[in-house]
């Protein structure tokens, strides 16, 4: 009775090894299955900051000449007359319009005395000065806006007049203007640090800074002031 269990369980597992490389011999390889692929692009390396490195450097800013005024340019390139100088220049005052009442108009006029051509545009720096030192005499005169202010090109002998408007210093009281006779006017061209100097006595000055009795309008050429 063992021995019949015995031979039939050899067969099983025969027939179960039979089966196995039968069902191996008969193309039942596996074939394996595609996988999809897919492409990733690197992104581009950056530098610390952040920033391409490739990227274009700041371009420097203009500046500005040390004595303050923007370095001037025309449209096409070409070199004009130079700004005058003071040393240069001539000053003197005539006869103006005559002004309103309270106040007189005269013309100061700078005068080219070069040898070449200059330009002069803007408004003059002018004080009243005395005490037979320079000293200035009051407030610096106001810069009157109102009018033009052409770029003036002046030849050799050639002259550029800025009106200037002395309010009499009657019209205010003695302790607000403490009156006082002036030698001349200090007088300093536009864009200039130098100033030149202009015989003036029959006028009289505020020594006070509690009032501004000149008032200057901007250069033009000769014979064109308004006042």
């Amino acid at each position: 009775m063992y021995r019949s269990r015995t031979i039939s369980g050899a067969v099983a597992v025969g027939v179960l090894v039979v089966g196995v490389l039968a069902g191996c011999s008969s193309g039942g390889v596996t074939t394996p299955t595609a996988t999809a692929t897919r492409t990733v692009t690197a992104a581009p390396t950056s530098t610390s900051s952040g920033a391409p490195t490739d990227a274009p450097s700041a371009t420097p800013s203009s500046g500005t000449r040390p004595d303050g005024d923007a370095p001037s340019s025309s449209g096409t390139g070409a070199a004009g007359p130079a700004r005058c100088v003071t040393g240069d220049l001539a000053g003197s005052v005539q006869a103006g319009s005559g002004g309103a009442a309270g106040s007189v108009y005269v013309h100061l006029v700078l005068r080219n005395t070069g040898s070449g051509r200059c330009t002069l545009q803007g408004w003059p720096g002018v004080s009243f000065v005395g005490d037979t030192n320079g000293t200035q005499l009051g407030n610096a005169a106001a810069e009157d806006r109102t009018a033009a202010h052409p770029t003036v090109t002046l030849a050799s002998g050639q002259e550029a007049v800025a009106p200037l408007r002395i309010t009499r210093a009657g019209n205010y009281p003695a302790a607000t203007c403490d009156p006082t006779s002036p030698d001349g006017l200090r007088v300093y061209p536009p864009g200039s640090r130098t100033s030149l100097f202009v015989p003036v006595t029959q006028y009289t000055a505020c020594r006070s800074t509690g009032v501004t009795i000149l008032s200057v309008q901007a250069l033009v050429p000769e014979r064109q002031a308004a006042d």
